[in-house]
């Protein structure tokens, strides 16, 4: 082929060198079928095997611009070519590029046997400037003395179709009825699919588009456009960003846990170095992804590569979109990933799954051996929610106290009753976030560790009087509900005086716990419920000043009330009643929070102790795995939000329920894919943990639209820009940056040979669950969304089964034992396209079974939704198959 390449620019120089070229206007999207016709082959009684090689000469340059080919037509001598030729737009094509055609007989695929036949050569000009820009040259023999047939070139036109234009292409060449097909390199001619959004987000997309009869007779446009997505990178890059500064935040809390006993101490210091190790590894990465430059995809080569573990595997878009007829155009899109597993770090051990719960039994004994007290996965969970909460709240609270005082300063009422609306509602918030018995006994807990500590059974020395004075008691003191303390009827509430305030509210200023007494396990509900109590002054004298403000406009005339406002209220007097008040809460926050978030890192330091021997390497394993999902996720949901821009119904529906992602898995149960299957579920259900919000772009520049990734590793929150145009036409509630949900489930059936071993010598009960699990998942979806959204919101298909119906289908499939049973992913697919949901399809690594999964699946929409030909469905599949397209 090489070789072949090598005369083919050789003779292209030849034909044009020395000539005067008269530059004209640039050609865009050119595109062109071929057909040959009378072809004579040196065995004249043999019918040839057809392959018509492509390439264009940059006559300015004198260089080769690009190399194209057709597929092989077999055993005619009259062959019409499914595969036709384009031109990307950085090839400068210019009316007098001369391109050139070689058309040679295959005898042998496998040995790459082929004769030359013939060739011919045409300036783009000859093309556009023919009638019906259609050519027709006579090929040539190498040694140019005899016609060997004949070739047709016509160019294709991308557009709506008319039955005029159907109808010329059925009759051109009635012998074959034959789909015709163009290869692009630049993508379509439809500006939808190349505006700024898609063009910011979406690189390098390569093109193909077919024509097929319908059973009409009529014919069909379908395009093929696949893309990379610049997501592959970045969102990767932000999410080890944010690991390196979570673990960096860890670190410092546990360091701000004060003074521990020797044994805690050096614990403490063992995983401070384990977490400096990670954040150094990650930095390392993040430094290589940098340096990179080149496609915006990883592909399945580079899998075993450690600085390219985050990335996923071969990250691709395909769109296909339909014209018919009278028809308005319908597109179907469908997200193809390497299946997210770390490749890098193997399966010899299994996957996420399987190491998870070996991990959790395991973490037991290693409790017991650094004397270190067990926490469930939904208490650390629990422990990591609650640190959330304090880092939100804790600042949000403090900024709205200060803005109370400001409100208060310039005596506004609505902005004071506003203020102090939202105050207490997050103020509630942050009591409600520590109401948990867990964090009461992590306060002994830590208590226990530290230096000096003295159990019930030990003789103590009792504390100074002076720290033994009680707090005032109160509702919130007694032993009653926090929710008590905060709900008190502001009507009963006797305001005190200022001395009696400050003496209610103020705590005493001393370690969080003390190390010289036993802990007195009831000091943290007084100093909990203190809060509550501040807050309830503060409303209190909120509510008295409004009253004797609206007392008074109600009683003296406006001028005698200026005098009074202006002698006995000066401005500031509201603020000096209130600053007591509102700094005693801000103080009562700060020791509250202080102590919570110690208490709450302590639990954390003893779970990361349980885990040293393996769990900081399971975590990075996990953070690995979310990376390569979260990347295809964001990828699927943006390409289907720019989709439904327009569509009112898909907008009410994203905003009320949210979407499903549907993972359609072809990985076997078998070896090593086990481990990827068990990583690829957990990856999947991860997912639970990300919310998107739709924010307005600053500008419309490319990188002011690149989503933006923040969070934690318990939460994340994936910001998707768009251009202000696009922003004011969605619905308020999206407007306003509503979190909205997505429901990512995963179905799996493997249909390679290695699955045919598992089911007959295996255990496919991996396989089962994820199934029956997910198909729980789906169904409960399905019945929220018909609980909250008009049908009338979903998209409507030709095909007349409802999704109730195809549920009920899919529900029996996942239970039936049947080997390989592919309907399940069928149906799956169905459900999620019917429900506007986001698909994707994922093997190993993208390419063999996952481009047989998608092209069937395509061929088998067009047919049901488009009535495509059933003499044309395995012309078609074969076409979408061509490994020369």
């Amino acid at each position: 082929m090489a070789m072949r390449e090598a005369e083919l620019t050789e003779q292209l120089w030849g034909d044009s060198a020395g000539a005067g070229v008269i530059f004209v206007s640039r050609v865009q999207h050119l595109e062109f079928s071929l057909a040959c016709r009378g072809l004579v082959c040196v065995s004249r009684d043999r019918k040839p095997n057809t392959l018509v090689q492509v390439a264009a000469l940059d006559v300015c340059e004198q260089s080769l611009l690009a190399f194209s080919s057709t597929e092989i037509v077999q055993g005619t001598r009259d062959p019409l070519f499914l595969t036709g030729v384009a031109f990307p737009p950085q090839c400068p094509i210019l009316e007098e590029t001369v391109i050139k055609l070689s058309v040679y007989d295959v005898k042998d695929k496998s040995a790459n046997n082929s004769t030359f036949l013939g060739s011919a050569t045409f300036s783009v000009a000859d093309l556009l400037k023919s009638r019906d820009q259609q050519i027709s040259l006579n090929l040539r023999s190498s040694d140019d003395l005899e016609a060997v047939g004949t070739v047709v070139v016509s160019r294709m036109k991308m557009g709506e179709i008319e039955d005029g234009e159907v109808d010329h292409m059925a009759t051109d060449i009635q012998a074959q009825k034959c789909a015709l097909v163009c290869e692009s390199l630049h993508g379509t001619t439809n500006d939808k699919d190349y505006g700024p959004l898609m063009s910011a987000l979406f690189k390098n997309p390569v093109c193909k588009v077919y024509r097929f009869q319908t059973l009409d007779s009529k014919w069909m446009l379908v395009r093929e456009q696949m893309a990379e997505s610049t997501l592959s990178f970045t969102i990767p890059k932000q999410l080890i960003t944010l690991h390196i500064q979570e673990d960096s935040r860890r670190i410092q809390e546990l360091k701000d846990l004060g003074e521990l006993s020797p044994h805690w101490d050096n614990l403490r210091r063992e995983v401070i170095s384990r977490y400096d190790q990670v954040i150094r590894s990650y930095q390392e990465t993040l430094e290589e992804l940098d340096k990179l430059t080149g496609p915006s995809f990883k592909p399945s080569c580079s899998k075993a590569q450690k600085y390219l573990e985050f990335i996923p595997i071969n990250l691709h878009t395909q769109r296909m979109r339909v014209t018919c007829p009278r028809k308005t155009d319908a597109f179907y899109d469908i997200i193809t990933v390497g299946a997210p597993a770390a490749h890098f770090q193997g399966f010899k051990s299994g996957g996420l799954q399987k190491l998870l719960s070996r991990y959790e039994s395991e973490k037991k004994s290693y409790s017991t051996a650094y004397q270190c007290i067990y926490y469930s996965p939904e208490q650390t969970a629990k422990a990591r929610e609650v640190l959330g909460s304090l880092s939100e709240l804790q600042p949000l609270i403090s900024s709205l106290a200060d803005r109370l005082l400001q409100a208060a300063q310039q005596r506004s009422v609505d902005a004071l009753r506003d203020t102090l609306k939202s105050l207490a509602e997050k103020t509630e918030q942050f009591v409600h976030a520590l109401k948990d018995e867990l964090v009461k006994s992590a306060l002994l807990a830590l208590h226990a560790a530290r230096p000096g500590y003295i159990s019930k059974t030990q003789t103590h020395t009792p504390p100074p009087l002076h720290l033994q004075t009680e707090m005032p008691q109160t509702p919130s003191h007694t032993g009653a509900e926090p929710d008590a303390a905060v709900c008190i009827n502001m009507d009963e509430v006797q305001t005190p005086n200022k001395e009696e305030q400050l003496a209610a509210v103020t705590l005493e200023r001393q370690d969080s716990i003390p190390h010289y007494k036993e802990y007195d396990e009831e000091e943290w509900d007084r100093v909990w419920a203190s809060v509550a109590k501040s807050l309830n002054c503060v409303i209190a004298l909120v509510d008295k000043l409004q009253e004797q403000d609206n007392n008074n406009q109600e009683s003296t005339p406006d001028q005698a009330l200026a005098d009074v406002i202006t002698s006995h209220n000066p401005t500031g007097e509201w603020r000096e009643q209130l600053s007591p008040l509102v700094a005693s809460l801000k103080e009562c926050v700060t020791e509250v929070g202080d102590r919570a978030q110690k208490s709450m890192t302590f639990i954390l330091l003893q779970e990361a102790v349980c885990s040293i021997p393996q769990g900081l390497f399971l975590q990075q394993r996990r953070d690995v795995v979310f990376s390569q999902a979260l990347s295809a996720l964001a990828c699927g949901f943006v390409m289907r939000l720019y989709a439904g821009l327009e569509d009112k119904g898909f907008l009410q529906q994203l905003h009320l329920v949210g979407l499903v992602a549907q993972f359609e898995s072809l990985l076997s149960t078998y070896s090593e894919e086990i481990g990827m299957l068990e990583d690829m579920e957990t990856g999947i259900s991860d997912l639970n943990r990300v919310t998107f919000r739709i924010t307005e772009a600053k500008s419309d520049d490319p990188a002011e639209l690149q989503p933006v990734v923040s969070g934690r590793r318990d939460y994340y929150t994936v910001e998707i820009p768009l251009p202000q145009q696009s922003f004011q036409i969605i619905p308020p509630e999206l407007q306003e940056g509503k979190p909205l949900q997505i429901f990512p489930v995963l179905f799996n059936v493997g249909i390679n040979e290695q699955q045919t071993i598992a089911e007959r010598f295996g255990d496919i009960s991996l396989q089962e669950r994820i199934n029956q699990r997910n198909f729980e998942i789906l169904d409960g979806y399905f019945k929220t969304l018909s609980d909250k959204v008009p049908s009338e919101c979903l998209p409507c298909f030709q095909t007349q089964m409802d999704v109730k119906e195809l549920l009920e289908t899919l529900g029996q499939n996942v239970v039936t034992k049947k080997r390989k049973n592919v309907e399940i992913l069928w149906l799956a697919g169905t459900i999620c396209r019917r429900l506007n949901g986001i698909r994707f399809t994922s093997c190993k690594s993208a390419k063999d079974r996952t481009s047989m999964s998608v092209t069937l699946e395509q061929c088998a929409l067009l047919r049901d939704e488009h009535q495509l030909s059933k003499d044309y469905f395995i012309r078609a599949l074969d076409c979408m198959r061509s490994p020369r397209s």
